[in-house]
């Protein structure tokens, strides 16, 4: 018989090697190529001589890309709605929600920055501010907030302004998911099917209705009693992204003025009492 022959385990730093050698990256494309790392990484440019600007400027621009991310997963979500394609909008809404988990944890890193430090850096933003972010305005705008006022921010950029503007006056989110529930035999008013899309959502208590005739009968109606509860989950972490938002605030700068001219905390406080899908909260009452 012909012994068995044993090789020796390779080394991790062996396996690197080996790896490494195998491309040339002269031709290949990089992880730090496709991830176009040289703009990103060079796209932070500090203003004051404050240390803690950087944390300030990353905190605000990977909230940024989180939002390009969320824009991205909830206009695919409106479009799948709108073609009665529930499955796949039930994966995208769901992302969503978990985009803005993570943006609420994201405010935890910049509570870390006290009063004095913000001080030291504020004077350099001169009037830039998070209200001035054309994919927030966005975010609100698909998620049904419209308000005609918040389009003037963005009107020295017409570019910017024609993002904002096709937001505004598309159907938002709720408007599709009550025109799904039309389509599908449920009673809603064409008050709320058939509407300028560019006026603030107000709430009717026959769509509260129509959400009941869902609710008590989910066996019958599972892929919207799902589109509901989706709906739901959406706007409580929402919720915690706006409060976790006011907190974060009013623990950095206090009651001070916003440097975009906003009433700061008092402005956000007012978000607080937004209500974005409101029979689907009040049916619960009902139920």
């Amino acid at each position: 018989m012909c012994p068995h022959t044993h090789s020796e385990p390779q080394k991790p730093e062996d396996i690197v090697r080996d790896e490494g050698a195998q491309l040339d990256f002269s031709r290949d494309m990089s992880y730090g190529d496709y991830l176009q790392l040289g703009s990103i990484l060079n796209a932070q440019k500090p203003l004051s001589p404050a240390h803690d600007e950087m944390l300030f400027i990353i905190q605000h621009q990977t909230s940024e890309l989180w939002m390009k991310l969320m824009l991205h997963e909830l206009h695919a979500a409106i479009a799948h709605i709108a073609a009665d394609e529930l499955q796949p909008a039930f994966k995208m809404l769901a992302r969503v929600s978990k985009i803005m988990e993570q943006l609420v944890h994201a405010w935890d890193v910049l509570a870390t920055m006290t009063p004095p430090e913000y001080s030291a850096l504020r004077p350099y933003l001169a009037q830039s501010s998070g209200f001035q972010s054309h994919q927030y305005r966005c975010i609100e705008f698909a998620m049904g907030n419209k308000n005609a006022a918040m389009l003037k921010p963005h009107a020295h950029s017409p570019e910017r302004l024609a993002v904002v503007q096709a937001a505004y006056e598309a159907p938002s989110l709720y408007d599709e998911a009550l025109r799904l529930l039309a389509r599908r035999g449920i009673p809603v008013p064409a008050s709320h099917t058939q509407r300028d899309w560019t006026q603030a959502y107000e709430a009717s208590d026959a769509v509260e209705q129509a959400w009941l005739q869902v609710y008590r009968d989910p066996k019958n109606h599972w892929d919207l009693y799902q589109l509901g509860e989706e709906l739901t989950d959406l706007e409580d972490t929402f919720r915690l992204w706006r409060f976790r938002h006011v907190t974060t605030v009013e623990r950095v700068i206090g009651f001070k003025r916003g440097t975009g001219g906003t009433g700061g905390v008092s402005y956000l406080r007012k978000m607080l009492d937004v209500v974005l899908f409101p029979e689907i909260w009040r049916l619960r009452t009902a139920l």
